[in-house]
């Protein structure tokens, strides 16, 4: 139990590392420019307006609940299924799985840290102040909790791409984890974050599953 606690961890900072290295530095590239385009075009605050109805209301707050807890009973629970079975794929994927959703809530306050987005008013259907271009760069200017990239985001495409990375020649494992993914990120973005929130948390989560999913399969 000890050694594979010390290898989790160990492979923890090799895959953190790793998120910042080389040619996955473009990515982070790719959702800073994307973000920036979304913000200063307006879509942002278009996208917030358009979604202040009763119905997508409604989705977003079991979106912000599940994304909350899922990445928790997911791992722990296939742990324990692979500990009963003494499936070591199994646990091969629940460890990944676990790197996955710590390394996405990791790096995604990171960035909060020193971007200081303001949320949305999500109380507000309809708001005449347009404060999608609110950033407070500096550290811990508008804590870890609220902002940008989307940490309910990150965490979901970064467990599930793990998921599919492992289980990629499974086509419900595929389906399942791509539309939990897509529904956390869609559901968070029209209640707590913004649209460019979601993007880049998406694109920061799948960047983070693949390196994880990688190294898990030895592929690195």
């Amino acid at each position: 139990m000890g050694l594979m606690f010390k290898a989790f961890f160990s492979g923890l900072t090799r895959n953190f590392l790793d998120v910042f290295r080389g040619r996955n530095l473009w990515w982070h590239a790719l959702m800073i420019g994307l973000t920036y385009v979304l913000v200063v075009s307006g879509v942002d605050w278009k996208y917030f307006e358009a979604t202040r109805e009763a119905f997508l209301q409604s989705i977003s707050l079991p979106a912000a609940i599940i994304g909350f807890f899922a990445p928790i009973i997911i791992p722990v629970g296939m742990y324990i299924a692979a500990e009963i079975r003494k499936d070591t794929h199994l646990m091969q994927a629940a460890v990944a799985a676990g790197q996955a959703v710590i390394l996405g809530s990791v790096v995604s306050s990171l960035y909060k840290a020193f971007t200081g987005r303001m949320q949305p008013e999500f109380y507000t259907h309809l708001s005449n102040v347009d404060i999608s271009h609110v950033f407070q760069f500096g550290f811990l200017r508008h804590g870890i909790f609220w902002g940008w990239p989307s940490s309910h985001t990150t965490i979901a495409f970064a467990m599930s791409a793990v998921l599919i990375y492992i289980y990629r020649k499974n086509r419900f494992i595929v389906l399942a984890a791509g539309l939990y993914a897509v529904s956390i990120g869609l559901g968070v973005s029209v209640s707590i974050h913004w649209l460019s929130d979601f993007v880049a948390g998406a694109i920061l989560g799948t960047l983070i599953g693949t390196v994880v999913g990688a190294r898990a399969l030895g592929n690195r």
